[in-house]
């Protein structure tokens, strides 16, 4: 889609929210509304309650929602009528207030504060503590709540994620929701436009302390970027929500073979026109990992063995840090600005021992090698944004415009001298270096509006414009004669640049018992590689459509069913797109492939729940062109080597049980089990057909123990089953997590114990699926860590203050490298 074009479909979005604005006024005459607050028996905004609009005549249930955080609700669009309203919370007394009549006359009502009453037959001496549970589970997704987790105390974002139900996350940090890879992660619904790698290296960086939660949809709507063949993952970071001024302070330290301390403040300030919210955290470490490789090198006359050992240490020190502030013009019109940027920064170095023979166990001569390393990494990205309030009846408009830039730099030094079998040098020592700098800057554009045509039915159109321009270079050079000489032939400038033009419409019904949803999102890419070096320029430009469908049917009270369809791509990384040769170590390399095409993935899902607590599902998805690592070894170099290739398909198959169980007042349990095939198939891969399929389970459990309303206890433990995934064999992991929280002072003070892989369980072993092809990984890293972490609240706390947002360049963002 040209320029010219897109900005006549924006005209015409712009145009159709007037129009229906004017439409609706005409209609809202006809429906009125009711309002009021909940407060708990200490006069406290009582937030997440249960509020019920009824049916004065029999009581019967017309709509429910649930108070805010500010113990705030609204029922809107309500037909002309006498109604009730009931408040319900487990442990309180059920409330009615009304009778409220909806007339030509009157249609507005408020019950005012409503004040809940602990019913003493149920609290049975226990006392009620109001707080989420860890893990939710919703009608379009399941969330975890885990700022009050000991858990998450002292750990980063991707520690969290593997403790996360359904969710994997592989020795370089790939992430896997439900057996497949292509997870879009978001901060904030921001696509953060990274590489896997780059994606995996800022999440190491964010700090568990400042997640407020983590969200997770299997089949995301039309509504949001067509990327991720397996889903979102949303990270909501924590947000003030008071009046006054107001924030926390924490520190933690943590020990495994090495310490690691880290620290942070947040802080806001919000009055009756303006907000201003910030927050930094800063850690730093060292950490340790070791990588073992065994492999026999086949070749039609003979065969060679390798015995690899490698040992790493890094330090890393990291910041990140996040601002902004919101305008509000008026009661229906607010204004925006929010920065966030991260430093990360460090070194390591890696000691590989590589025994070299014609025979196991037999070492013919060997390979001593020192490499030392430098990294560092920033970004910086600012979002504009305005939303407005058209009416009282939900219709609104939403405008973002975002820009960033990501700098990286790392350095690689391979100092590789050469024995023979008597420990004597045997040649002349090969030493070189890499270099590469990455530069990446995005701009990207949205607007939503949405439209409650009446009050079962709602309409959803957007539209988004991205530009991506990506700088790599690569600089490799050899130590000759005490000079460094660059080696021309493996050096090389790979420019990228990428822009997506995206438009959606989402309709949303609900009937009686039935909610349907169908929505539409069209895509046009454009992208053009350029391998500088070499003079070779790969051109791009195709126009997408990807329907959906989401049907949800109440059977009973109890019994729920769904049915969900999706179409999504995923385009390949900057990085895996990048033709350089990337050296690991002498033996072993990557190199990026600028001909990689996207894949499509489509997916079916059918769902089952009984009172919202025994979820069920079963899901099919079909992906061709898929993408996956492959590990393969060059007979002729006597090297092994990854780069990511197009696989002919993928059909996965999945059932996923989630239950919940209360097993006592003081004891709860949340438990989710997956089980899946993954079938992989392509017609040449190393010379010869290629198909492979095995069926894998993934168990997470978590057990919440209530010592006092102010003490907890939590345990976890995740078991994930032997699978192949592309050719890549992976052994079964597992782990158990152990964490205690104590609160003091009102629960301003709050301490948090926790202890990663108690038991020293996780490691992972990697073996070839092709039979040609002969070699075992073995990696072990610092998985067993002892962590304490400290938070102080302090200031005022009442009402909700930091606006949550999303702009609109997170799926660039989530494609850029950003730690080493």
């Amino acid at each position: 889609m040209k320029p010219k074009k897109y900005s006549i479909l924006l005209l015409i979005l712009c145009i159709t929210a007037l129009s229906t604005a004017q439409l609706r006024a005409q209609t809202s005459t006809e429906t009125g509304e009711i309002s009021g607050k909940v407060l708990d028996e200490s006069q406290k905004a009582f937030p997440y309650a249960t509020v019920s609009l009824l049916n004065a005549k029999d009581s019967t249930a017309v709509k429910g929602t649930l108070s805010q955080d500010n113990g705030n609700y609204l029922f809107k669009d309500i037909k002309n009528g006498n109604y009730l309203i009931g408040i319900y919370v487990v442990g309180y007394k059920k409330t009615f207030k009304g009778p409220f009549i909806i007339s030509a006359e009157k249609k507005s009502h408020s019950t005012g504060s409503v004040q809940l009453l602990p019913d003493a037959k149920l609290l049975k001496g226990v006392e009620i503590v109001k707080q989420k549970p860890l893990i939710e589970r919703q009608v379009d997704k399941t969330v975890l709540n885990i700022e009050n987790s000991a858990l998450a105390a002292g750990n980063n974002a991707l520690d969290i994620l593997q403790k996360s139900p359904g969710v994997t996350v592989d020795k370089d940090g790939k992430i896997s929701l439900r057996g497949k890879q292509g997870v879009t992660v978001m901060l904030d619904w921001k696509p953060t436009y990274l590489s896997q790698e780059q994606l995996a290296n800022m999440l190491r960086s964010t700090e568990g302390n400042a997640i407020q939660s983590i969200e997770l949809i299997t089949n995301p709507s039309a509504k949001y970027d067509a990327a991720g063949n397996s889903g979102i993952i949303n990270i909501k970071l924590k947000k003030n929500r008071n009046f006054g001024t107001n924030g926390s302070v924490f520190g933690g330290v943590g020990m495994g073979n090495y310490y690691k301390v880290n620290s942070g403040l947040t802080l806001n300030h919000r009055e009756k026109k303006f907000n201003i919210y910030g927050n930094f955290d800063y850690s730093r470490g060292k950490r340790y990992h070791g990588t073992d490789i065994m492999r026999v090198n086949n070749t039609a006359t003979d065969k060679t063995y390798f015995n690899q050992t490698g040992n790493t240490i890094s330090s890393r020190n990291s910041s990140n840090y996040k601002g902004g502030i919101d305008y509000f013009i008026n009661d229906n019109n607010t204004l925006g600005f929010a920065f966030n940027g991260y430093n990360s920064n460090g070194n390591s170095s890696a000691k590989v021992l590589t025994l070299i023979g014609a025979q196991p166990s037999v070492t013919d001569s060997s390979v001593v090698a020192d490499n030392p390393s430098t990294f560092k990494y920033t970004g910086m990205a600012y979002n504009l944004n305005y939303k407005g309030t058209l009416d009282t009846l939900g219709q609104e408009i939403s405008v973002d415009a975002d820009i960033a830039q990501y700098n990286g730099m790392e350095k690689n030094d391979f100092n590789n001298v050469y024995r023979n079998a008597a420990w004597q040098p045997s040649k002349a020592p090969y030493i070189f270096r890499n270099t590469t700098p990455t530069k990446v800057k995005i701009y990207s554009g949205k607007i939503d509006y949405t439209y409650p045509i009446n009050k079962d039915t709602k309409l959803d159109l957007g539209a988004k414009s991205s530009f991506v321009k990506t700088d790599n270079s690569f600089l490799f050079e050899n130590f000759i004669n005490n000079t460094w000489a660059n080696d021309a032939t493996r050096s090389n400038q790979f420019l990228y640049d990428e822009n997506i033009n995206a438009a959606y419409a989402n309709l949303k019904k609900k009937f009686k018992t039935t909610t349907v949803q169908l929505g539409l999102r069209a895509e046009q890419t454009n992208s053009k590689g350029n391998s500088v070096t070499d003079q070779k320029v790969v051109n791009r430009h195709y126009f997408d459509l990807f329907p959906s469908l989401f049907v949800n049917q109440e059977l009973s009270k109890d019994h729920e069913i769904g049915f969900s369809y999706s179409r999504r791509i995923d385009r390949p990384d900057y990085s895996n797109l990048n033709p350089f040769v990337s050296y690991l170590d002498l033996y072993s390399y990557r190199y990026g492939n600028p001909f990689l095409k996207p894949q499509y993935t489509n997916a079916f899902e059918v769902s089952y729940s009984y009172k919202k607590t025994l979820n069920v599902s079963f899901g099919y998805s079909h992906t061709s062109d898929v993408m996956s690592e492959v590990l393969l070894t060059d007979t002729a170099k006597k090297t092994i080597f990854i780069s990511t290739q197009n696989l002919a398909t993928q059909d996965s198959y999945n059932m996923n049980v989630s239950y919940p169980v209360e097993i006592t007042k003081w004891w709860n349990t949340n438990n989710n089990l997956t089980v899946y095939y993954n079938k992989f198939k392509t017609p040449n891969l190393a010379g010869q057909p290629y198909q492979s399929g095995k069926t894998a389970l993934n168990l997470n459990t978590n057990q919440t123990f209530i010592i006092s309303p102010s003490t907890n206890i939590e345990w976890s433990g995740y078991y994930q089953s032997k699978q192949v995934y592309g050719t890549l064999l992976i052994a079964a992991q597992y782990g158990v997590d152990l964490g205690l929280s104590k609160s003091f002072m009102d629960k301003k003070l709050s301490f948090k114990l926790a202890a990663n892989d108690i038991f020293k369980l996780q490691k992972s072993q990697i073996t070839s699926a092709l039979p040609s092809q002969n070699y075992v990984v073995n990696e072990r890293w610092e998985s067993r860590v002892f962590r304490i972490t400290c938070t102080y609240r302090f200031g005022s706390s009442s009402i909700k203050g930091a606006r949550e947002r999303s702009g609109g360049s997170e799926s660039e963002s989530r494609r850029v490298k950003s730690g080493g």
